[in-house]
């Protein structure tokens, strides 16, 4: 029998938020962000590359910059999910658009998916994200316990090798 089959995890009130953007919408991150200025700037923002810069200048909102998405930046962003660091996810990303770092992407998207961080991949689920009443208060967020998963696999097959059930 798995025990604690979830791990819970407190997302605050003050989320830190990643904004990432392909190439040809860059723009409308950048609007994105114009247009919901107010409640943004009570959150930490971070994002990749050439978003982050654009949305610092343009917006004046303070914005941790990390690599660009083909040199690594979907990478950093994975990495500070796992590491609890990164709350929330807006990744406008262009489906028409063949991208060079698309395994990085698809990382990205399977890493939020694990630690079940929020994520939109488009304006309308920004705005349904941006808009709830979950950005103003925490939530307990439940990842699966992957480490009482395997172990209880393990343990399954090992009885099935030794032929005992």
């Amino acid at each position: 029998m798995l025990e604690n089959e979830y791990i819970e995890f407190t997302i605050p009130r003050q989320k830190h938020i990643a904004l990432i953007a392909h190439d040809n919408k860059k723009d409308d991150m950048v609007k994105w962000v114009q247009e919901n200025h107010a409640i943004l700037s009570s959150h930490f923002l971070c994002g990749t590359g050439t978003t982050a810069r654009l949305i610092a200048e343009q917006t004046h909102l303070p914005v941790t910059a990390y690599n660009s998405g083909p040199l690594g930046g979907d990478q950093q962003i994975g990495a500070r999910i796992v590491e609890g660091r990164v709350d929330f996810v807006v990744f406008f990303w262009d489906p028409l658009e063949s991208q060079p770092h698309d395994p990085d992407v698809k990382a990205l998207l399977r890493i939020a998916a694990v630690y079940d961080v929020p994520l939109a991949t488009n304006r309308a689920t920004a705005d349904f994200m941006l808009t709830s009443t979950f950005m103003d208060e925490e939530y307990q967020r439940k990842v699966l316990n992957y480490n009482a998963i395997v172990t209880s696999r393990a343990g399954e097959f090992g009885k099935e090798i030794s032929g005992k059930n």
